[in-house]
């Protein structure tokens, strides 16, 4: 799984995912890339499940770029403990991912294949995407 090496504060702030991205919006090392529409935190199972479905499908061949890295550590209470008492555990982390960021790319199949492994790819994230190629996106 994803996580950083080492963090400045144990228990962060919640960051926003709304308004667009500012960066991250342009395919840079492959052909084709999947962009998000909506705003959310993706969690490092997510992006993993993501990467196996698309190197599944291309069997392989080809490479595929992650241009998101969950950096952010999310925190939970545990189960049937009341209010208060402060800020729960570091339980996982997210990614977070703003509408217009370009989460992955792909680069060295052809456009049917790389649709498709994207396609896979979008089922297993939290957010709406769509297929780009490179300087199409906005």
């Amino acid at each position: 799984m994803l996580m950083p090496n080492r963090t400045k504060y144990r228990k962060p702030f919640r960051l926003s995912y709304e308004g667009r991205a500012k960066a991250g919006r342009e395919i840079i090392f492959g052909e084709f890339g999947l962009v998000a529409d909506s705003g959310c935190y993706v969690s490092n199972r997510q992006i993993e499940s993501a990467r196996i479905a698309m190197t599944r499908y291309m069997k392989r061949g080809g490479s595929v770029w992650i241009k998101i890295f969950p950096h952010l550590a999310v925190t939970k209470k545990p189960m049937e403990v009341r209010m208060g008492s402060g800020k729960g555990a570091p339980e996982g982390w997210v990614a977070v991912v703003q509408p217009g960021r370009v989460m992955f790319e792909i680069g060295g199949v052809s456009e049917e294949i790389a649709r498709e492994a994207l396609r896979l790819a979008s089922h297993k994230l939290p957010v709406k995407c769509k297929f780009v190629r490179k300087g199409e996106e906005e």
